[in-house]
């Protein structure tokens, strides 16, 4: 699919999800995404719907008050945080420094999160949705034995011809493995590259994430593990057309 794109001028508050200006709210379906994203995953929707799919967003773009929401209220121990595994940690017996580290495993630093640049959806499939089913977005339901297993393997064939591909696809330390996490290609690449320590720090300090002094320590080893360290896209994925 060739898809012709608006050029893209990096801006420290669009990439830290400071402002809205590079995105598009769509009705139907009903997702925030970068301008230049929303052709190339209506044209996604509408190859997987002829398979018999219906693909649909869970999340797409996150302004940064929304992740400090989260960021927050994990941090207070309002919401569960997990270790690697998937097992919960009890809150109250957690240092600063581990609840950090337990929320780094799943959720992003505001100002860091790749949800900010409007290039993300975090996918599954309402077709395969039983009649009451809450959806987790956990490993185990777009595996073999998952609700959402068909959709993995479609995704596995067919994404990359969209620009799309899956940064987190493997454990590699960082970010827990996300098969229901798509990336625009063309765009991320060059976001990922502009987004410095330097930028997400400067976000930080003006900000009231709670715990920023830690995050701000540590900044070089978060972004190594937890920003840079992401999987590469597949050749030709990244170009424009």
């Amino acid at each position: 699919m060739e898809v012709f794109f608006a050029a893209y001028v990096v801006n420290e508050f669009e990439l830290t999800g400071r402002t809205r200006t590079h995105i598009t709210q769509l009705e139907g379906p009903r997702v925030a995404l970068h301008r230049d994203v929303v052709a190339p995953f209506l044209a996604l929707r509408d190859e997987a719907a002829r398979d018999g799919m219906d693909i649909v967003a869970s999340s797409a773009f996150r302004d940064f008050d929304a992740q400090v929401d989260i960021w927050n209220r994990k941090y207070r121990g309002e919401r569960p945080l997990y270790d690697r595994d998937g097992r919960p940690r009890e809150h109250a017996s957690l240092n600063e420094e581990e609840i950090v580290e337990a929320i780094l495993v799943w959720s992003a630093v505001p100002g860091a999160s790749r949800h900010h640049w409007g290039t993300e959806i975090d996918i599954y499939d309402r077709a395969a949705l039983p009649d009451g089913y809450r959806v987790q977005l956990l490993p185990a339901e777009y595996q073999s034995d998952g609700i959402f297993w068909r959709l993995a393997g479609w995704l596995d064939e067919n994404i990359h011809r969209f620009g799309f591909y899956r940064p987190y696809d493997e454990d590699r330390g960082g970010v827990f493995p996300e098969p229901w996490h798509i990336s625009f290609a063309p765009i991320a690449s060059r976001a990922l590259a502009s987004l410095t320590e330097e930028v997400i720090a400067a976000a930080l300090r003006e900000s009231n994430v709670l715990g920023k002094e830690c995050v701000l320590e540590r900044l070089s080893e978060v972004y190594q593990r937890y920003v840079a360290n992401v999987a590469v896209p597949p050749a030709g994925v990244t170009r424009l057309a």
